[in-house]
């Protein structure tokens, strides 16, 4: 560590290589001494110009001297380690990397600065107070005076509105978080040769797949990116799914299936101009069970007296867009149908606070179930021992969630996610 430099300041000069006295670039080196920098320790930063060969030569000179190649994660790891952020914000920072929308770049910004973090510890401060009172109460059953927390005696209604309700208003986020932080996926689905590579193209302005008027031309999923007002849509052009004898178009067929089952929201295309088929029936059952948006293709194939292809009764009530994909008719209606299914009504009002991560959410869920139960367990005047049992796992997941007493095995697999220099 350089002794004479002050903490905070950027100074210039030049990097010499000691064996040869030349040289290696023209740099600025700032220190940052402890605790006011990233990790809370000492820290020395060298920015050079940034080509390959400077750079390289720089980072051999720094080794030779004694220093190492940091591992994947290990800056934020000893961020957290020191008591700098919470396993909350160290995950955050894994978003930040992998942000692809502006959208999701501000909902993890957020969590990076302990919007979550914030929220949980309320949480966990109300669960200590309330142990503490229990325990004084199990410890000292002669004095009847034990002083009462601040805001009133331990009620299965005050476990409901201090812990329950916020916990359940953050899974109920949980959703949104997802879709923000890595998008929204939509199969676009229909028989053969109804146009499903035609109205991709419209919606991705580019030839991404192959059209031809021979029906079976898509054998495989494509996969392309969309962002709508913000929202990252993940694409998925299938095979056309009807009965095969080809096998390696039945391979195709069933991806299809495979596809639409994980997908967020189906498109499924009809040829507006022509009465539905059994196949399309067929095809029907297959995915209503997913939410879907009908597209009505081809509807340059209609007079204008004529009604496009009329959805039966039974089917689910969803968006019915009538399309051209060849002209672009009534694209930017399927791209506002894909975002009304994505936000609702309006533009999605994105939630101050979000659980990014599975992770998170299933610590969560499993603190609700420890305090419903430490709930029920005061409704039925259990003793104050059987409640504490509730209370302490309840916290124990919240230490959880917040690193304090994660294990480490869970700790080097979230930190092993990160790529190296983070």
């Amino acid at each position: 560590m350089p002794v004479n430099f002050e903490s905070h300041r950027l100074y210039y000069g030049h990097i010499f290589d000691d064996k040869g006295g030349r040289s290696l670039d023209e740099v600025l080196l700032a220190v940052m001494r402890a605790p006011r920098s990233y990790t809370c320790e000492d820290i020395v930063e060298i920015n050079c110009h940034g080509g390959a060969a400077a750079v390289r030569a720089v980072l051999k000179l720094v080794l030779r001297k004694g220093a190492r190649l940091a591992d994947p994660g290990e800056f934020t790891r000893r961020a957290f380690l020191n008591g700098r952020i919470d396993l909350t914000q160290a995950e955050a920072v894994i978003d930040i990397i992998n942000a692809r929308t502006d959208q999701a770049l501000e909902a993890v910004s957020a969590q990076v600065g302990g919007a979550l973090r914030r929220e949980v510890e309320n949480i966990r401060s109300f669960l200590i107070d309330r142990l503490a009172h229990n325990e004084a109460a199990i410890d000292f059953p002669e004095v009847e005076d034990v002083e009462q927390p601040p805001d009133g005696n331990l009620t299965s209604q005050s476990l409901k509105i201090e812990v329950i309700q916020p916990i359940e208003q953050l899974l109920r986020n949980y959703y949104e978080g997802r879709v923000i932080r890595e998008g929204l996926t939509v199969a676009i689905v229909g028989r053969p040769n109804v146009g499903k590579s035609s109205l991709m193209n419209r919606l991705l302005s580019s030839e991404r797949a192959i059209v031809t008027p021979h029906p079976g031309t898509t054998r495989d999923a494509i996969e392309a990116d969309l962002v709508i007002q913000g929202m990252l849509i993940s694409l998925w052009d299938t095979a056309g799914l009807h009965k095969s004898a080809d096998p390696i178009e039945a391979i195709g067929i069933q991806k299809t299936i495979e596809r639409a089952g994980q997908a967020d929201l189906i498109l499924f295309v009809i040829e507006a101009h022509r009465p539905l088929t059994a196949e399309d029936y067929s095809i029907y059952q297959k995915i209503n069970s997913k939410p879907i948006v009908f597209v009505l293709n081809k509807i340059d194939l209609i007079d204008e007296y004529s009604q496009p292809n009329i959805i039966p009764g039974d089917w689910v009530e969803t968006s019915r867009t009538p399309v051209s994909a060849l002209s672009g008719q009534g694209i930017e209606a399927v791209r506002e149908a894909i975002l009304n299914y994505t936000i609702g009504d309006g533009l999605l009002e994105m939630a101050p606070v979000i659980i990014p991560n599975l992770r998170q959410k299933s610590l969560l869920e499993r603190c609700v179930q420890a305090v419903e139960a430490a709930a029920v367990g005061l409704e039925n005047n259990e003793s104050y021992e059987l409640i504490d049992i509730h209370l302490r796992q309840a916290l124990d997941r919240i230490d959880e969630t917040l690193g304090l007493s994660a294990r480490t095995e869970i700790i080097d697999s979230i930190f092993s996610r990160f790529c190296i220099g983070k």
